[in-house]
């Protein structure tokens, strides 16, 4: 982990957000983007490469989790909300133009920004989520994936999701990290930085608020819409939430899209090929 890390407050669409800095504020900027049950830490592997490399690093804490405001609701965590508060940020940040990273639930959202403004984006790369429509596609008419998304019926039930979350110290939580992921992917230090963020006050309710959103307030895309900048697709191949076959579905939806697999990675990819994934990125990132 990079010592020199700043930590501010930054506001954004009406809302404040926790944000890590790393590397020199002068260099090509990228966002990083985490997902469920994470918070920026979730990225702290591929910091000191890509500072190294030098780029100037911006990981925000995304709205319900950890140190970044938590507002009450479920319509707070829609697509919209989610992708106008990265938005927000690129303008604080005096971004031009958007390099953007995600995985999992913020690979959604990077998905969506770039569809929704294809002018901003210079590069998106995202890791084991695919494409909006390749989502809902699969739900819909594959069973197979439908039983693979059990999780997402379940985080719709009221208060019990979040009780059994927290239960014991959030070990359940912890078990969703550890058992969908290689055997020591992650180690015992790491597992307490999740639950100091797990245990903020409101967390893990507005933490799944994201599902529950995303299942009562339909994003207003047209989801078949093509991603026009250069998109690179990661994919753990034993990912045990979603499937592979989506992967390359959703490459076909890029105009200038590269996809790699890895055949022996679960969903959390960047935590267990780490010096691939941070290879991957930085030259892609460097258009080598």
């Amino acid at each position: 982990m990079l010592a020199d890390l700043a930590h501010d407050i930054v506001e954004t669409n009406g809302i404040h957000l926790h944000v890590v800095t790393a590397g020199d504020p002068h260099g090509k900027p990228v966002i990083l983007l985490h997902g469920f049950p994470e918070f920026w830490f979730g990225w702290h592997h591929q910091m000191p490469s890509l500072v190294e490399a030098g780029f100037h690093v911006i990981i925000p804490d995304q709205r319900g989790y950890n140190l970044s405001d938590k507002p009450g609701g479920i319509e707070p965590y829609c697509m919209q909300e989610l992708v106008n508060d990265i938005m927000g940020l690129a303008e604080h940040f005096g971004l031009q133009k958007i390099n953007l990273v995600g995985h999992d639930w913020g690979a959604a959202v990077a998905w969506s920004l770039a569809i929704r403004h294809p002018e901003k984006m210079e590069h998106l790369a995202v890791l084991n989520v695919p494409h909006p429509f390749v989502m809902s596609d699969f739900i819909l008419h594959s069973p197979r994936q439908l039983l693979k998304s059990w999780y997402i019926i379940f985080f719709q039930l009221p208060w019990l999701p979040e009780h059994l979350m927290a239960w014991n110290n959030c070990a359940s939580a912890a078990r969703l990290l550890k058992g969908s992921s290689r055997a020591g992917t992650f180690t015992a230090e790491e597992i307490y930085e999740y639950k100091r963020a797990w245990e903020q006050p409101g967390a893990l309710n507005t933490m799944i608020n994201w599902y529950r959103a995303a299942f009562r307030h339909r994003s207003s895309l047209a989801l078949n819409e093509r991603v026009v900048c250069p998109t690179l697709i990661l994919w753990g191949k034993r990912d045990v939430a979603l499937r592979a076959e989506m992967a390359q579905r959703s490459l076909e939806l890029c105009n200038l899209g590269r996809l790699v697999y890895f055949e022996e990675s679960s969903h959390w990819v960047q935590h267990e090929q780490v010096d691939s994934i941070n290879r991957f990125l930085v030259d892609f990132l460097l258009d080598k």
